[in-house]
């Protein structure tokens, strides 16, 4: 059998395909004004048997579908497993919250925290800050660094830091320090999640965060410990969801 996992996140929905416990099938898409039917127009054209949904819109697709759903914080700690068998913990900074999960020995989520209240130190608030810089997203990181310094961001609400951030550089400031700057709040921030759950141990970087790579530096350093990310780490609690939907079968 083919088993499906779907992930409707806020900012992108991603859909996997499962076959033997292998990785077959993978898509992903911006999540529009109508996250079911992006949803429907990924699962055109992918064959699967059974399909289990996670996300922010799970129970959109529950409702026209009448698949099984499980929640965020389950999906990703089992997502984390297809990939790692040693990290003791997870952090997920997606396009808006970030979430700390501990994980037992067996990989079971244990106890997590989670950031929901406003879009400061995610994916949308990067977005914002980089474009605030003229920075496409891959610049972004880069510009950070290779900065010899920071200039601290006093502001993680976004649109008080993108006023911060534009009256910085009109005084001046090097975009490659503000740049410098913004990540390592970011970083402060995300810490200050996974020091309140994260056992001794590697931690697991899921989400499209995790393909900034000054973030990944910036938290091996703050937190002294190595920190694994996955070949596509945008994906992981799509595969939670397949893994899922493997394991009621």
């Amino acid at each position: 059998m083919k088993y499906a996992g779907i992930d409707i996140g806020s900012r992108t929905i991603k859909l996997i395909v499962l076959a033997d416990g292998e990785l077959v099938f993978s898509r992903k898409s911006m999540t529009s004004h109508s996250p079911l039917e992006t949803a429907q127009e990924l699962m055109n054209g992918a064959a699967f048997d059974v399909i289990t949904a996670t996300g922010y819109g799970r129970h959109l697709l529950k409702g026209h579908l009448g698949c099984p759903v499980i929640s965020e914080i389950t999906a990703f700690a089992l997502g984390s497993r297809f990939f790692s068998r040693n990290c003791s913990s997870i952090l997920d900074i997606g396009g808006q919250d970030t979430k700390a999960i501990a994980l037992d020995d067996d990989g079971l989520m244990k106890k997590f925290e989670m950031n929901d209240k406003c879009a400061a130190g995610t994916g949308r608030f990067l977005e914002v800050m980089a474009t605030a810089l003229g920075f496409t997203l891959e610049e972004f990181w880069r510009a950070a660094l290779s900065a010899g310094k920071a200039v601290k961001i006093n502001s993680m609400c976004t649109v008080f830091a993108e006023s911060e951030v534009i009256s910085l550089t009109s005084q001046g400031a090097l975009r490659e320090e503000v740049a410098l700057g913004i990540h390592k709040a970011i970083v402060s921030r995300s810490v200050g999640l996974l020091k309140k759950v994260a056992p001794p141990g590697m931690v697991f970087f899921a989400g499209g965060v995790a393909l900034n790579e000054c973030v990944k530096v910036l938290l091996e350093k703050e937190m002294a410990r190595p920190v694994f990310v996955p070949p596509d780490p945008q994906i992981v609690g799509a595969i939670g969801a397949a893994l899922s939907a493997m394991k009621e079968a």
